[in-house]
């Protein structure tokens, strides 16, 4: 058995630190995403296709069965590997990102989907503007310091070729939803500045899944809510 965590966009792995450390098991997995805070394989082409590619390869490499636990970015990235091998899944957790046809992406995503606009706004994320944006978002800003450190020249070349590719993931990918193991858990905050929950709830129907928000919390609930986290997922293994 393993328990891979999947980050997301603009983290790295380690933004698994605190709620893995409380879980108390010992095939617990921390995936970095090629290019963040870590090279890419050769040829890469950093779409939202190559990263699910990258993530099932790695997955089938594990002892399974899998506990999948993914946010943001990491959570899509989980969903589409459930759904292309749910032979290989045991549980899955996921939050803080809608696949959905009718969700609209946010303002910095589409600046950065936006050809030339996208590479301006690169250029003007310094390690301080990426702090006070992450912090602005309500990671705690010892994380954010962390997070904004990694932000190098080639994890923005990533997130531009991604999001780009990306523009219409949700009808492209929400279908595999009825593929994907019933009885999963859905994380959302409450106060996320980049999805309404109520996309949260609605992927939560849809899948058959446990439903679980956070008040007073934004987007980065595993930072601010560690310790509820992981007694979620806690409960989520025991069933």
């Amino acid at each position: 058995m393993s328990a891979v965590f999947v980050h997301g966009v603009p983290d790295t792995e380690r933004v698994w630190k605190a709620v893995a450390s409380r879980l108390r098991r010992e095939d617990v997995v921390t995936l970095s995403l090629p290019g963040f805070g870590c090279p890419v394989p050769e040829g890469f082409a950093a779409t939202k296709d190559a990263y699910a590619e990258w993530l099932l390869g790695k997955l089938v490499s594990l002892p399974q069965p899998l506990d999948l636990v993914g946010h943001d970015w990491g959570a899509l990235l989980v969903i589409r590997a459930a759904s292309l091998r749910p032979d290989l899944v045991q549980s899955w957790a996921a939050g803080g990102a809608p696949l959905d046809r009718e969700y609209q992406w946010h303002q910095t995503a589409r600046l950065w989907q936006t050809p030339e606009v996208g590479e301006q706004v690169m250029k003007a994320m310094t390690p301080e503007a990426i702090q006070g944006a992450l912090q602005a978002a309500a990671m705690p800003a010892k994380d954010a310091a962390e997070a904004a450190a990694y932000v190098d020249d080639l994890m923005k070349q990533c997130i531009l070729k991604l999001y780009r590719s990306a523009v219409n993931v949700g009808g492209e990918w929400e279908d595999g939803l009825a593929r994907i193991p019933p009885g999963g858990l859905v994380l959302w905050g409450e106060d996320d500045p980049y999805a309404a929950p109520s996309f949260g709830a609605r992927l939560a129907e849809r899948t058959g899944s446990r439903y679980r928000s956070f008040a007073g919390c934004g987007h980065w609930w595993q930072l601010q809510r560690p310790d509820e986290v992981a007694d979620e997922l806690r409960d989520l293994w025991s069933r």
